[in-house]
């Protein structure tokens, strides 16, 4: 997967929704509360402020062991080896639920 499918994958994850109404860009998401996102504008590769509440919200997933997979990585302090974890976490806990 490319940068922009994971970062659809993750803020699926995260709640995000397709936007079905006309918008410049069909890759945009929104939540609950109606916030807009272009895919590309994602930055949960680059920003610590937006990916630990990915973190956070894999954490309430309830997989201890994928979990602990992710805190191994969080520790190494490397936000792209985070980042990579919290995508194969995103995965693994997909085909889980399946």
């Amino acid at each position: 997967m490319n940068k922009q499918e994971n970062n659809k994958l993750i803020a699926e994850f995260m709640g995000y929704e397709p936007i079905t109404q006309n918008y410049h860009d069909e890759n945009g998401f929104k939540n609950d509360k109606q916030m807009i996102y272009d895919i590309s504008d994602c930055r949960y590769r680059t920003s610590w402020d937006w990916l630990m509440p990915v973190v956070q919200e894999c954490y309430k997933s309830d997989n201890e062991e994928l979990f602990d997979e992710l805190v191994d990585s969080v520790s190494t302090l490397s936000i792209i080896n985070t980042y990579n974890s919290v995508v194969e976490f995103i995965k693994a806990n997909k085909k889980e639920n399946k």
